[in-house]
């Protein structure tokens, strides 16, 4: 087939046009501006135009789009005006994922890693939402073998279209709300409807809103079933050990109780197929992914980290980790650059972001990136007087250190200790220069 996509640069839509790619389609899309995903795609030698435009409709047979494309993008309209079928992202996994057995990771928090581990620890494809540094990218390829994983998208309820074989939740935490009405039930009733779509469920029994999943389960029960957790160096990188129920211990690249139990998950669900010990040598394949708890750098005096929380839940299990890592190499403060994603979000969890930061010596706070959402006032200064905040514009990357900056003048350059960046915008590109 032809197929189009518009949006090609977003991650989950750049993800399927490589899995279409990679299975012989031929593959077109387009996007608002020029960014490294459509390099890569331009690389793998598919026409990408930018920004949006009729021509790019031509003769192809399928039109796929991501969730923020409206009704009158101009390449819907063409599409339409041509007879070609025009799907939305989450319409159309039910024509594209049918022919695969389909591990579908699903949770508000955890599941790129989630999904990258279970991808080093399984054979098949795999459809991420980050890129895995095991295989660099955020798509794997495999034509031998049926079982895809797949990262399933509870934000615009596309999950329930992901055709899983096996489904693994995380957790279920609110989040998204605006796409369920901001109602609870529609929202639990959701997960409900996925979990049971599966043959194979394994589920965190410990989420207050998974606890209640009745029928068939692989159930984990982190407190008591994961145990002995310690936090490593190897080759002076980091890495969590646990004990696994009756299974023997395990150790995962990166740190943090939630590290366990997204490896945890994992290896129960690969359990299903495979014996256990290479499923134990397999799990240490797994060496983190882009943008979550990404050391991009470790000078002589400064460590910089990058990570993608922007949800106070994921903030705060990322800060503990922090504080852990920063004993081990010896470094004595910690300071936390937070760039706030969307202004909805900040506000529905404002109480809860101003705890998330503890541990920090300096917390440094960006402006909020909108993500299209219309400008709203937050008072940083007072709700964040308990920290040792700073406000900035922007920042700028210099080799080992990061200058922040307030209009075009450099204010301070952290150069010491532990840097850490949060973020879902744009900060991930000034913390590595790229921007």
């Amino acid at each position: 087939m032809k197929i189009h996509f518009i949006g090609i640069g977003g991650i989950g839509i750049s993800g399927l046009a490589q899995y279409m790619h990679f299975r012989g389609h031929e593959i077109t899309g387009s996007d608002i501006s020029d960014s490294r995903i459509v390099k890569i795609l331009r690389d793998k030698g598919i026409k990408v135009t930018i920004p949006h435009n009729k021509n790019a409709i031509e003769d192809q047979d399928l039109v796929i789009h991501s969730a923020i494309i409206r009704a009158n993008n101009p390449e819907v309209v063409a599409a339409k005006e041509k007879d070609i079928k025009v799907l939305a992202r989450r319409e159309a996994l039910l024509d594209l994922l049918h022919e695969q057995q389909v591990y579908a990771v699903a949770g508000a928090h955890g599941k790129s890693t989630t999904s990258a581990i279970l991808a080093a620890i399984m054979d098949g494809s795999a459809i991420i939402g980050a890129e895995s540094k095991g295989f660099g990218s955020n798509v794997r390829y495999d034509a031998s073998c049926e079982q895809l994983i797949f990262e399933a998208d509870e934000s615009d309820g596309s999950f329930l279209n992901s055709n899983p074989y096996c489904a693994i939740v995380i957790n279920a935490e609110p989040e998204h709300m605006e796409y369920y009405n901001y109602d609870y039930e529609l929202f639990y009733d959701s997960y409900r409807k996925f979990i049971a779509s599966a043959k194979l469920r394994v589920i965190n029994a410990e989420d207050a809103f998974l606890s209640t999943i009745e029928g068939e389960a692989i159930r984990l029960y982190p407190s008591k079933d994961i145990t002995d957790i310690n936090y490593i160096l190897i080759d002076d990188e980091p890495y969590t050990s646990f004990t696994l129920k009756d299974l023997g211990s395990f150790s995962v690249w990166g740190f943090g109780t939630h590290i366990a139990v997204d490896a945890a998950l994992a290896v129960l669900a690969a359990l299903e197929s495979m014996d256990l010990e290479t499923i134990r040598i397999k799990l240490l394949h797994f060496k983190g992914i882009k943008k979550r708890f990404d050391i991009i750098c470790k000078g002589e005096n400064a460590i910089i980290i990058d990570d993608y929380g922007h949800h106070p839940t994921e903030i705060s299990a990322t800060m503990s980790s922090v504080k852990e890592f920063a004993k081990l190499q010896n470094l004595t403060s910690i300071t936390a650059i937070w760039q706030p994603h969307k202004y909805s979000r900040t506000i529905d969890n404002l109480e809860a972001f101003t705890n998330c930061f503890e541990g920090a010596d300096c917390l440094i706070i960006l402006p909020v990136w909108a993500a299209s959402e219309a400008e709203q006032y937050i008072d940083f200064e007072n709700e964040f007087s308990r920290y040792n905040l700073k406000m900035m514009d922007y920042l700028r990357r210099d080799e080992e250190s990061i200058n922040l900056c307030k209009h075009d003048e450099v204010i301070e350059t952290l150069d010491k200790g532990l840097i850490i960046g949060f973020g879902a915008g744009d900060i991930t590109y000034q913390l590595r220069g790229e921007k």
